[in-house]
């Protein structure tokens, strides 16, 4: 089995996501970088509204002059909290996109653990397809899920057992004009009836202050078992999960999806009782909502190991992490450089969404000599390193070639049938590759 944790089917429709539930010690959090504050009220008042638009955008390196003189006439406080929302606005942008991130509120974690709005969209517009009306968003969060809910039209229940969070997901509804498709609880999910609705969404926290991220699926809060019951109580449910979870922890019943963002993989859902097949696997990728499908009937064996062709493609991050590869190989017509690398090699050139294709124009043995005297020779000033199955740090191996000169390449750090290999080469083009397209 080739090695998944590095970074063809047929499209199913997707689920529904999870809420975001967090146990904490303490309800005291930090909005801005140096005064602690237990509530949002103060930023909420035409004071603090108004501070909060004198403040938008503040180069963080003028922080100190804008607080200084914005304390001579306001609360040391207040001051801090809006150039901490300010801050913390300007960090969502990323997620949520300039104008609602201009208008949210946000606590530190929110903004961590939050979904990005692109994925959060897809979700509630597979809720939306499936007929779902009604949603119960466990563990809301900030409320990024819930936001993505209602403006499809759906009706939202949600919970968080932290009074700030619960706090910020109802001022987030109400500056986005939601306010009357969502109800913010405040509860322990563990607790809330969700019998009165379609379906059911549970993001688990995966974090912990003290240990960072969480990986056994059972320290997850609450635990994964927990969720796999509310959603099997449910008519229709999803789960959210860390990427990586190992597959043997995946619950039987359920069809497993991993999405990826713009190549960045995101996040993966588990689905329950919307027309699923147990056991499937999904990959989809945004913003093209490319989808590939395998059943466990139609799952394809490993690749074969073949020699280095003209062509490789490195598949999108949620197609390794589905265990895809080989349905993609099937679709280029190649196989794999070696049997635990998710690289696939071919021939031709093939147009998919995918996997990113290069055009390899060297084969070497590992040997960062051979490799400074081709790039001299090339005159490769700027250089890609990416790496699979190697130790070498890109960083390291730029510092000891040096490249210099006026044109680019890419060099694979990998192995080939088992031995250390460098593939030199660039990002194929279709138009200089015309007699291989597809």
């Amino acid at each position: 089995m080739y090695d998944y944790s590095h970074g063809a089917g047929s499209s199913q429709p997707p689920a529904p996501n999870p809420g975001r539930h967090r146990r904490r010690a303490c309800t005291i959090h930090r909005l801005a970088h140096n005064e602690p504050v237990n509530d949002l009220a103060p930023l909420l008042t035409p004071e603090g509204r108004a501070l909060l638009d004198e403040v938008r955008g503040t180069d963080p390196a003028q922080e100190l002059a804008v607080a200084t003189r914005l304390r001579r006439e306001h609360p040391a406080e207040l001051v801090s909290a809006a150039l901490g929302q300010a801050r913390l606005r300007q960090r969502a942008v990323a997620k949520f996109g300039a104008e609602d991130a201009g208008r949210m509120f946000f606590t530190p974690n929110g903004v961590e653990q939050s979904t990005r709005a692109s994925v959060a969209t897809y979700r509630a517009e597979c809720f939306d397809a499936l007929g779902i009306r009604s949603v119960a968003d466990l563990c809301c969060g900030i409320g990024g899920d819930a936001i993505a809910f209602a403006r499809a039209g759906i009706r939202v229940l949600a919970v968080d057992r932290d009074p700030l969070t619960c706090e910020v997901a109802r001022a987030n509804a109400a500056a986005l004009g939601l306010a009357d498709l969502i109800e913010v609880r405040e509860a322990d999910v563990t607790e809330v009836d969700t019998s009165g609705y379609d379906g059911v969404f549970v993001d688990p926290a995966r974090r912990s202050g003290a240990r960072g991220r969480i990986f056994d699926p059972e320290a997850y809060s609450p635990p994964l078992s927990w969720a796999v019951s509310a959603a099997l109580n449910a008519p229709r449910a999803a789960l959210k999960i860390a990427p990586g979870i190992p597959h043997d922890a995946i619950p039987a019943q359920a069809e497993a999806e991993w999405i990826s963002d713009r190549g960045d993989v995101k996040e993966a859902m588990l689905w329950f009782g919307t027309g699923v097949t147990p056991g499937a696997r999904r990959a989809v990728l945004l913003p093209a909502l490319a989808g590939i499908w395998a059943s466990p009937a139609t799952m394809l064996p490993d690749p074969e190991v073949r020699p280095v062709g003209r062509y490789l493609y490195e598949p999108d991050g949620a197609v390794i992490r589905a265990h895809l590869v080989a349905e993609v190989a099937e679709d280029l017509e190649g196989g794999l450089i070696d049997p635990t690398i998710a690289y696939i090699t071919a021939d031709e050139y093939h147009v998919t969404p995918y996997a990113t294709a290069y055009e390899i124009t060297d084969q070497l043995h590992f040997s960062v000599k051979k490799l400074k005297a081709l790039l001299r020779e090339r005159q490769v000033g700027t250089l890609t390193v990416k790496k699979r199955g190697s130790a070498v740090e890109p960083e390291e191996l730029r510092r000891k070639v040096k490249p210099q000169g006026p044109n680019a390449a890419t060099v694979f750090l990998t192995r080939v049938a088992g031995a250390p290999t460098m593939l030199v080469g660039a990002p194929a083009r279709a138009s200089a590759t015309a007699g291989g397209a597809s």
